[in-house]
């Protein structure tokens, strides 16, 4: 049996200090509790940090680690958190050699050859890691395991990539119980309106292409679904342990009409006194009246529509299809609203076809489109994206300081094909005024729902914060431990790549291995 501890970093340094504040995503990580599950269920003992509401620190970290002694070490990173992740490692392996660290998440999955190159992993799980993680657990060589890229004698080597899974309901139940559910009630009241809240999904993959977006490096391109009755038993879970609210973290949620329908029934029928929230997952071309007013029945409150742009060229040329257009986000919100469920709008300015032009369309498209809540954010092309695979291709990155890969950043990490870095953040700032500070129908909407939810008081908090907060340009810094011992990858002479599998070194025959550890105080 082995002794588990994942790590989830802290989300301080990408919101801490800028207007997204008011709306810092605060609750239990999916990735981890379902990689945890597993674990679980095989018999090892695993235990989670969950670092996101609070400053990075590494003594926490170091004090964790020799209190629970164990044997893996596991962590998670976004691209803003990846130096996070570089600096964990080299903490990790100070402790001890013995510990086996590995990383996951979508900035590893993207570039998992260049990531063992940056960092003191010893290996790195590629995608959908459930069984793989498990597979480490058990002890079996790294060689023999799908779906990881790894180290061995300075080189590094790869798998073969590990099937999907097909039938998720046979997964067991995500491992929420980890989290300590106390620390979840400091999440923003703009996105929870019961505490405790946390994340559940309810499907995997995606079936678009959009050019900027991430999701496929971790869960692919598909569409795989749970049945609605195992749906229902996932809420009821929830409930047991004590929470009051769950985001949906699916990506295309509705694109399957009737199968969201039969979701949205089975929760129902559960009659389970939790409310919830479609943070993605609702196109605007899957707008249908008949569905809202099930995920109004279920206690579906709000519904998130990527809006990102106010043309339509813009959306087809990134990768909407043509079927996502401005005149059908105005039907979806309105349909949304006639079922009595808030909207919530997302946009960027910055995108791959984006003109000034283009921009200021978006910006005149958010100012009138009578959402109930309203995010703006430069587009940034992360690692494992289409988008950041042609910024290479094309010479136009000009920074690989993961620190800066934040939505809200006020670095030039891109020589944008049509704009100025500067003009793209004139227009993030026109944005925030023209749509929200400045905009006479968004604040009596707001203050009529405030009003009519009891959620004034709140409104009025959140708004004074957002008002004081500047637009980008988080000055909030990691206190990092060993950031001068930090292994190095020379990304301009070496560009990135996708990743691709290799054949993996000659192993030894399937036996497990015993875990063996010498903690170092």
């Amino acid at each position: 049996m082995a002794k588990v501890l994942l790590i989830n970093p802290s989300y301080d340094a990408s919101y801490g200090g800028t207007k997204v504040k008011v709306v810092n995503p605060i609750y239990p990580t999916l990735g981890l509790s379902t990689i945890a599950a597993t674990a679980l269920q095989k018999g090892h003992k695993v235990e989670i940090l969950d670092l996101s509401w609070r400053p990075y620190d590494f003594e926490l970290i170091r004090n964790r680690v020799l209190q629970t002694k164990p044997d893996i070490v596991g962590i998670t990173a976004t691209t803003p958190f990846m130096n996070q992740l570089r600096d964990i490692s080299v903490l990790i392996k100070d402790i001890s050699k013995n510990i086996l660290v590995i990383g996951g998440g979508p900035h590893p999955s993207a570039l998992p050859e260049e990531t063992l190159h940056e960092t003191m992993l010893d290996a790195v799980l590629i995608g959908e890691a459930d069984y793989s993680f498990c597979d480490i657990c058990d002890g079996y060589p790294l060689s023999d395991i799908l779906g990881i890229f790894y180290r061995d004698d300075d080189q590094i080597f790869s798998t073969k990539q590990r099937p999907l899974i097909t039938n998720l309901d046979e997964l067991p139940m995500p491992a929420w119980h980890l989290y300590n559910i106390t620390d979840y009630h400091k999440i923003s009241r703009l996105l929870c309106k019961r505490l405790p809240m946390t994340t559940a999904e309810f499907s995997r993959g995606c079936v678009y292409r959009c050019d900027f977006c991430a999701s496929k490096i971790t869960m692919s391109l598909g569409y795989r679904k749970k049945s609605p009755e195992r749906c229902a038993e996932e809420v009821q879970h929830l409930y047991d342990l004590g929470y009051r609210e769950f985001m949906l973290a699916d990506d295309i949620f509705t694109s399957d009409q009737k199968w969201a329908k039969q979701v949205c029934d089975a929760i129902y029928r559960k009659n389970v006194d939790i409310v919830w929230t479609c943070t993605n997952g609702i196109r605007v071309e899957s707008a249908d009246d008949s569905l809202f007013k099930s995920l109004k029945q279920s206690k579906c409150y709000r519904v998130s529509f990527g809006f990102e742009s106010g043309n339509d060229e813009v959306l087809k040329a990134f990768g909407k299809g043509g079927r996502a257009t401005v005149e059908q986000a105005r039907k979806a919100v309105k349909m949304a609203r006639d079922a009595g469920i808030d909207s919530n709008g997302y946009f960027m300015v910055g995108l791959s076809t984006d003109t000034e032009k283009t921009m200021q369309e978006t910006i005149e498209f958010a100012r009138t489109i009578p959402v109930d809540m309203i995010k703006c954010s430069i587009c940034i092309a992360f690692p494992g994206t289409k988008m950041f695979n042609d910024y290479i291709d094309k010479g136009l990155v000009r920074s690989f300081d993961w620190d800066e890969y934040m939505i809200y950043t006020a670095k030039n990490l891109f020589t944008h094909e049509n704009l100025s870095f500067d003009v793209i953040q004139r227009y993030m700032k026109k944005f925030f005024i023209r749509c929200i500070l400045f905009n006479p129908s968004f604040i009596i909407r707001r203050i009529i729902r405030g009003i009519r939810t009891g959620e004034f008081f709140w409104d009025a908090y959140y708004a004074i914060k957002f008002y004081l907060l500047p637009t980008t340009g988080n000055e909030t810094k990691s206190n990092y431990y060993a950031k001068e011992r930090w292994p190095q990858y020379d990304f301009k002479n070496r560009p990135p790549k996708p990743a691709h599998y290799q054949i993996a070194r000659k192993s030894q025959p399937k036996v497990k291995k015993k875990l063996n550890i010498e903690m170092q105080r």
